[in-house]
């Protein structure tokens, strides 16, 4: 049993992204799949894809990646988990933060879903800090 499944979908990327891979599986679940379309609509990978193998489906990541072949650089400079099973962050709409001065985002989860910091203060809604990426 894996005690923060959040820490371990952002390791295998930030692992996969170190290593150069194109592509990374990741257990799913619905809260996966809302990160990766996040991260999808951000331009921090090119896409997810969710398997329908059995008994436990999978997300295929296919990460991103910028500059010529022998200079290639992943987008995601760093991943970094913030709210954490035993320590819970919570923000309020007025106290989201602002990731490297705007370069990056903070995933929230919120009332209304899951969201980035920007679109949580354009909704007026506060919550949980899941990760920073930039």
């Amino acid at each position: 049993m894996m005690s923060d499944p959040i820490a371990d979908m952002l390791t295998r990327v930030r692992n996969a992204l170190l290593a150069g891979n194109a592509t990374v599986d990741i257990p799913s679940s619905k809260l996966k799949v809302e990160i990766a379309r996040i991260l999808k609509e951000e331009g921090y990978i090119e896409d997810f894809v969710l398997g329908e193998q059995t008994p436990y489906p999978l997300i295929t990541l296919t990460l991103k990646y910028h500059g010529s072949r022998r200079n290639r650089q992943p987008v995601i400079t760093n991943i970094q988990r913030i709210s954490k099973p035993g320590r819970r962050v919570y923000r309020g709409r007025t106290d989201l933060p602002r990731v490297m001065s705007g370069i990056g985002i903070a995933i929230v989860t919120t009332p209304k879903g899951v969201m980035t910091a920007q679109q949580a203060r354009r909704e007026r809604v506060g919550g949980e800090v899941l990760c920073y990426v930039w």
